[in-house]
């Protein structure tokens, strides 16, 4: 297939040759790769990688992803990194308006009068290009692999990528993983990896978040093999009865290219008890446990965060081994009661919470392992229980993280196209995206659909958010439409209902409000309505704020609906400052503290 350019204008291109969204599991060879967490089936490519910027697309350097071609004047960049902060363009802080604003016009295609808007960013004068190549041997632990493929975590905005002079695949949605089938053009030595990444794409209209814009390979990269008989996707459902504290359980697991052979689960409890095991055929790449009843379970919460080991062994027709995986499961359950009060585990849900970027104040959004245990400490620490993933999906680790420590989790969706609606302070969606345009609605059910297939399996992921601050309108129904066909084990959130009330009934179990003042919340709550309350942003707590939480705090004794909200944010985002906990962090240990 011949890569187009035109993609980048395209909305219903989004994604080319890139494989389906799955599991987050983790696969090893042995026993002791998984005691190890060490995999041989995994290979970083993080590192210094080449690296040429180019200010637009007609000055890229084209053809450089061709093996016998110079490339001369490339230079080095650290990979995961930004662009920006290594030097090579300059830092750029947005609300909501769009990067282009007040330079260039465009208008998202098919919104005015069905014009496509040809050429707004393949031809766009401000939309910069990173071109990367990194060569590469195949490690030892991938050179028997049945199949290859390559991993992005996160680039931001749209990416083309080729291996040894062949077109692998194209991508949007910078927030979530994009895997590719390199197989092919696999070679043992001297392998060119190659990507073009491009500033803007027509997934720029759906990524206009309040925060720094970046681009650049932001986040892991890494080969991954697999074996001949492969778990592709493991589906997991835990279920909790919380009157009797009870559970079930009932696991779907994909293999690729329709294998044959044998599957065996070991449940082990948090104390290391086996509780159950069983053995499953794997016939035309399907493995199904049907719900089994289990009995006493020990229930995850935010108190104690008690997790099970669910083993997966997998074996070919002739009994060898091919891979292992360890999955944790907690048994939960939220609900919404008669009332309409949520409630976890059969008590009422208070949610202390934040609203967390991914931030370091030297690396920006491409942040480590250690940030992320580091946050997890402070939230503990005080008194949070809570966190919203504003306003994309988190690094791959933190959802596992939050696991184990029993941080709650409303999980966002890549979505936000604020400067599309709200122009001048104003609600003017005379160009929206995305709407109700039949063009725009694949990409955005797509988004919902990749962070419920990679994230579906995480206990302390309590709600789906369809995004932030994007009006409301058929499309973003679509995206709620998924989640409840998809996934019965949780509620779904967005904020923008209220914009365009028609869609309350189609959008979001939660009625969700950005800053509401108490007075307000109260009024709210004194009029029956039919939805419990939650402040997704509120108390403002960037710079020298915080003030009044008690008046928020006494809310919560009052009504009973109110599940309380998550602040506004929990990092300064801003260079070069030191993390240091503010004076307002005392105050919100201390309200947090009460319930």
């Amino acid at each position: 297939m011949k890569p187009l350019i035109e993609w980048l204008d395209d909305p219903k291109v989004f994604r080319v040759n890139q494989l389906p969204a799955h599991s987050d599991h983790r696969w090893f060879r042995t026993d002791d790769e998984l005691s190890a967490d060490d995999s041989s089936f995994r290979h970083s490519l993080n590192g210094q990688w080449q690296f040429k910027y180019a200010d637009n697309p007609q000055e890229r350097p084209v053809g450089f992803q061709e093996p016998a071609n110079a490339r001369d004047g490339l230079t080095t960049i650290q990979v995961p990194g930004h662009v920006e902060l290594q030097g090579f363009a300059k830092n750029q802080y947005i609300n909501t308006l769009y990067p282009w604003e007040g330079h260039l016009y465009r208008r998202p295609a098919y919104t005015i009068g069905g014009d496509p808007q040809k050429g707004s960013f393949s031809q766009g004068q401000d939309n910069s290009v990173a071109c990367y190549v990194r060569r590469f041997d195949l490690a030892a632990g991938l050179k028997d692999a049945s199949k290859v493929r390559v991993r992005f975590e996160g680039v931001e905005k749209a990416i083309y990528v080729w291996l040894n002079g062949h077109f692998v695949g194209y991508a949007e949605d910078s927030f979530t993983p994009s895997e590719f089938d390199l197989t092919p053009y696999l070679q043992d030595k001297n392998n060119l990896l190659a990507v073009e990444d491009f500033r803007y794409s027509t997934a720029a209209w759906l990524e206009d978040q309040d925060m720094f814009r970046f681009m650049g390979i932001f986040r892991n990269v890494e080969l991954l093999g697999q074996p001949a008989i492969h778990l592709e996707d493991l589906d997991v459902k835990s279920r909790l009865n919380p009157a009797e504290s009870t559970g079930s359980l009932a696991v779907k697991m994909q293999f690729a290219d329709q294998a044959q052979g044998t599957v065996q689960l070991t449940l082990t409890s948090p104390t290391g008890d086996q509780v159950a095991a069983w053995q499953l055929p794997i016939a035309a790449g399907q493995a199904v446990l049907d719900r089994q009843e289990l009995g006493q379970v020990a229930v995850w919460d935010h108190q104690d965060p008690q997790l099970y080991q669910l083993k997966i062994e997998v074996q070919d027709e002739d009994g060898t081994n091919q891979e292992v995986v360890n999955q944790d499961v907690g048994f939960r359950k939220i609900e919404i009661d008669a009332q309409h009060v949520v409630k976890l585990n059969g008590q009422r849900l208070v949610i202390n919470g934040v609203n967390r970027h991914e931030w370091d104040a030297h690396r920006g959004r491409s942040i480590t392992i250690a940030d992320m245990k580091a946050d997890i400490q402070t939230m503990l620490d005080n008194n949070i229980n809570a966190d919203r993933t504003c306003h994309y999906p988190d690094q791959l680790p933190w959802y596992l993280l939050c696991d184990h420590a029993g941080i709650y989790l409303m999980a966002e969706n890549n979505l936000e196209s604020h400067g599309t609606w709200q122009k001048m302070g104003q609600v003017e969606p005379s160009y929206n995206v995305p709407g109700s345009l039949p063009q725009w609605k694949a990409a955005v059910v797509d988004r919902a659909r990749s962070n419920y297939q990679w994230l579906k399996n995480h206990p302390a992921i309590l709600f789906w958010s369809l995004g932030n601050e994007s009006y409301a309108g058929d499309n973003i129904a679509a995206m709620d439409q998924y989640y409840h066909d998809h996934d019965d084990s949780r509620l779904t959130h967005y904020e923008g209902v209220p914009h365009n009330p028609a869609y309350k009934d189609r959008i979001s179990d939660l009625e969700s409000r950005m800053y509401l003042p108490p007075a307000d919340v109260a009024d709210y709550r004194e009029n029956d309505p039919k939805n419990p309350f939650v402040e997704c942003e509120y108390m403002h707590d960037m710079g020298n704020s915080c003030g009044g939480m008690g008046e928020y705090i006494d809310l919560i004794d009052k009504y009973p609906q109110y599940l309380g909200g998550f602040i506004w944010d929990f990092i300064d985002q801003a260079l070069f400052v030191d993390r240091t906990p503010k004076p307002a962090l005392q105050e919100v240990k201390y309200y947090y503290g009460k319930h």
